[in-house]
């Protein structure tokens, strides 16, 4: 986007964001990525963002005043401002440095993914503790010992994880991770895992996924 785009808005500071108003956001951000990208430059309303999203424009309108006022009544939220507030709120108007650690099939196909530059996000290391992945390359990046994370997570200012180890080595590798100093972890592998307070532990679970779908084919 242009130097000259405007600066955006301050987050307004609140006790507490429900999660999914959270993922919405994300949501919206898309809709007005596209929008914009297709050459729409109109005032968007809260309707029309209602029939892009499928949520209702009651909800839309209540997950924007989280955090402040935005847009004009009647009239809509300007497309390109409401887009830079959204990347403030996020968190995405910055560049984010990710260790990936665990270099089996998903770890491999997650250093190939290209999509997550594009939002700030840059797997800039990975690590394995199999000694026979270590110094393999994937582009620019070189598998290394995951004793050499803390050294790393500190030179290239790394504060989030992807971890994709099995379950049975997921709590040791996370507590490694923890003990690097990095505050973000993105967990692949399906299993309870502890944190202490001040750490951001977000699990993706596939066969939780998979599961919701089967019960909405078996039960339409």
């Amino acid at each position: 986007m242009a130097d000259s785009d405007p600066q955006p808005r301050p987050m307004i500071k609140v006790p507490r964001i429900p999660p999914m108003t959270v993922r919405r956001l994300s949501t919206y951000y898309r809709i007005l990525r596209t929008l914009e990208a297709l050459g729409d430059s109109e005032p968007l309303s809260s309707e029309r963002m209602s029939h892009l999203t499928g949520f209702t424009a009651a909800q839309v309108r209540r997950d924007l005043a989280y955090f402040g006022s935005f847009g004009k009544r009647g009239v809509g939220y300007d497309i390109q401002e409401l887009q830079l507030s959204l990347r403030s709120i996020l968190g995405i108007d910055r560049q984010w440095a990710i260790a990936l650690v665990g270099v089996g099939n998903l770890g491999m196909a997650l250093l190939s993914y290209r999509g997550f530059s594009s939002q700030g996000f840059h797997i800039t290391s990975a690590f394995d503790s199999d000694a026979t992945k270590h110094g393999r390359r994937f582009g620019s990046i070189v598998v290394r010992p995951v004793e050499d994370l803390p050294r790393v997570a500190g030179e290239e200012n790394i504060q989030m994880a992807i971890v994709t180890v099995p379950p049975a080595e997921a709590q040791r590798v996370v507590d490694q991770v923890v003990a690097a100093g990095i505050k973000g972890i993105l967990n692949f592998a399906p299993t309870q895992l502890q944190v202490p307070k001040g750490v951001w532990l977000v699990r993706v679970d596939l066969s939780i996924e998979i599961e919701y779908l089967s019960y909405l084919l078996t039960n339409s």
